[in-house]
């Protein structure tokens, strides 16, 4: 199934959390934070301002991005846990990001 998201909303694959601390102690998985860093799989075509013009979204799939701890809701779409949030739930695109992530803004 494909998905595509409406108006200023974005699809994010949220990247997994650090399994050792600094230290090397092992976290389980009921005491890891959940990331706030993520990849972006798919945007929207952008909101509409006041004269109903279509203003494109600073954001792109591909993209690494950061956002708020409780942003989005959570969602499964082919059985992959993913985020849908609005443009403005995401705070910066993350240059030169974790090798986790499979995004196109590593440099």
């Amino acid at each position: 199934m494909k998905f595509r998201p409406l108006h200023d909303r974005v699809v994010v694959r949220r990247l997994e959390g650090e399994a050792k601390t600094a230290g090397g102690i092992i976290i389980p998985d009921t005491a890891k934070e959940k990331p706030m860093e993520g990849e972006v799989i798919a945007v929207g075509p952008g909101a509409r301002d006041e004269q109903g013009k279509i203003v494109a979204l600073d954001v792109k799939a591909g993209d690494c991005v950061l956002f708020g701890k409780w942003s989005g809701t959570e969602v499964k779409i082919n059985g992959e846990d993913l985020l849908i949030m609005k443009e403005s739930d995401i705070m910066g695109i993350v240059e030169g990001c974790t090798s986790k992530c499979k995004c196109t803004s590593k440099k």
